[in-house]
C-alpha cells in the first residue's frame, strides 16, 4: 500500500497522520468512537484515494501498465509512487528520509489504544521493513510479493508487477513528478476546510 505518500501528505498534525495512516484498516462508515482531528485523518485517506483515482495523470499512469494487470494497475500506481517518494525524498521534504520515519512512527504510536488490531500488529513492519524498502526497485518486488499473498485473498497479478515499475520507469517518474504538487494542493484545500471546521 501506498504508506508513504499518505503519511508525506498529512502535514505535522499527529491526528491528522494517524487517521490517514488508518484510513488503509478502517472500513466502512467513520463512527464517532475517534477524536474528529482523528477522523478527519481519516476521512482524508478516503479523499485522497479518491482524488488520485479521478486524476488525469494518475490515470496516464495507470495506461502505462500493461493492460493485462487489469484493474490492479491502480495498485500498482500506488505502490510505484511510493517509490519514486521515497528514492526522491529530499526533493519533497527538508527532513532526512530515516528521521521522519522515526518520527512518525511516534506520532502513530501515541496513537495505539485507537489503532485496529490488525494495524497495531503491522506498525512496525510497515516502518522498519516496507517504507524503507520502498526506495529500492526490489523493495517494492517484495512489497507486491507480500501484498498479493498475505493482503489479497482473491487470486491476483501482483507479484512480479514491478517489472511494470522497470519497463516504465521514466514515463511513471515524470507523471508522478506532475501529479504530487497537485495531491499537495488538494490537501491544503482540504486541511484548510477542516481547519474551519473542527
Amino acid at each position: 500500500m501506498n504508506f508513504l505518500f499518505h503519511l508525506h501528505l498529512s502535514g505535522d498534525d499527529p491526528d491528522i497522520l494517524t487517521g490517514n495512516l488508518m484510513g488503509d484498516f478502517v472500513k466502512g462508515r467513520i463512527g464517532n468512537d475517534y477524536p474528529p482531528r482523528l477522523r478527519s485523518g481519516m476521512e482524508l485517506h478516503r479523499r485522497i484515494d479518491s482524488f488520485a483515482q479521478n486524476n488525469s495523470l494518475f490515470q496516464q499512469s495507470r495506461v502505462r501498465i500493461d493492460p493485462r494487470y487489469g484493474l490492479w494497475r491502480g495498485v500498482l500506481v500506488d505502490l510505484f509512487y511510493d517509490h519514486f517518494l521515497a528514492a526522491e525524498w529530499g526533493q519533497w521534504s527538508p527532513e532526512p528520509f530515516d528521521a521522519y520515519l522515526v518520527r512518525a512512527r511516534r506520532m502513530v504510536e501515541a496513537h495505539h489504544h485507537f489503532l485496529p488490531e490488525k494495524m497495531r500488529e503491522v506498525v512496525p513492519v510497515i516502518f522498519e521493513e516496507l517504507i524503507p524498502s520502498y526506495r529500492e526497485v526490489e523493495g517494492i518486488g517484495k512489497a507486491l510479493v507480500r501484498m498479493a499473498t498475505r493482503r489479497v485473498r482473491r487470486p491476483n497479478p501482483l507479484a512480479g508487477g514491478e517489472v511494470e515499475l522497470v519497463r516504465q520507469y521514466t514515463g511513471l517518474r515524470d507523471d508522478f513528478e506532475r501529479f504530487m504538487p497537485e495531491a499537495q494542493r488538494f490537501v491544503a484545500d482540504f486541511l484548510g476546510r477542516e481547519g474551519e471546521r473542527v
